[in-house]
């Protein structure tokens, strides 16, 4: 199951999420857009928990996964499923590793963080890009303390419908996605830990032996 919620995610644009801190300027004169890219900026490293939901249309919840996420710009990505399925997804902004302990299998494919979509620009911080093809709404719902900003695709075809970024005193609390087909994927962050080093060598893997390797990568 989650192999197959996971790859729009994270094999087309790598899954999504961020916090940091905020300048502190007044949203009264700034645009949404504006604010949201002083919230997602100022920051080199990242590693918090997350908790997430898949949910179907209904409400009902499809899956519950806790995970082990770590980012450093401005390509590095680590995203570790611990349950209920072990997996981890990392890449150095070149290679993506998908190693599936259960399959005793790695799937290796090549990165190019500038195909990505929603979620690598907003890791990245790439906002020029998600200005491009998204609308942006929303700011502050209580003054300093808690914000909500709304990203709708310009294109039809997109993979989202809409997405929601929460933030509480400037620190990403939660993003909620809504898929094209109904379902929803709500990631709730926990335990963040902002601009602390991280290894370069946290965003490669190297495959146990006695596993499959499918080299995709044409490397």
């Amino acid at each position: 199951m989650q192999h197959a919620i996971l790859s729009p995610i994270l094999k087309s644009s790598l899954a999504a999420l961020l916090l940091l801190c905020c300048s502190g300027a007044a949203v009264a004169q700034q645009e949404p857009a504006d604010k949201l890219e002083e919230l997602l900026g100022g920051i080199d490293t990242i590693q918090a928990d997350v908790r997430q939901l898949i949910m179907e249309s209904t409400g009902g919840v499809l899956e519950e996964s806790e995970i082990k996420f770590k980012l450093k710009r401005p390509d590095g990505f680590y995203w570790k499923t611990i349950a209920p399925y072990p997996e981890l997804i990392v890449t150095d902004g070149v290679t993506l590793w998908n190693y599936q302990p259960d399959l005793l299998q790695v799937t290796i494919e090549s990165w190019d963080a500038a195909r990505s979509e929603l979620a690598a620009q907003l890791l990245s911080g790439r906002m020029d890009e998600i200005r491009a093809d998204y609308t942006i709404a929303g700011g502050g719902v209580r003054d300093g303390e808690a914000w909500e900003f709304i990203l709708e695709p310009l294109d039809n075809a997109s993979l989202y419908r809409r997405v929601t970024l929460y933030f509480t005193a400037a620190q990403l609390t939660s993003i909620h996605v809504d898929n094209g087909n109904g379902q929803r994927t709500f990631w709730e962050f926990f335990n963040h830990e902002i601009n602390i080093p991280l290894a370069d060598d946290l965003f490669l893997f190297i495959p146990p032996a006695d596993i499959d390797v499918i080299d995709n990568s044409g490397q």
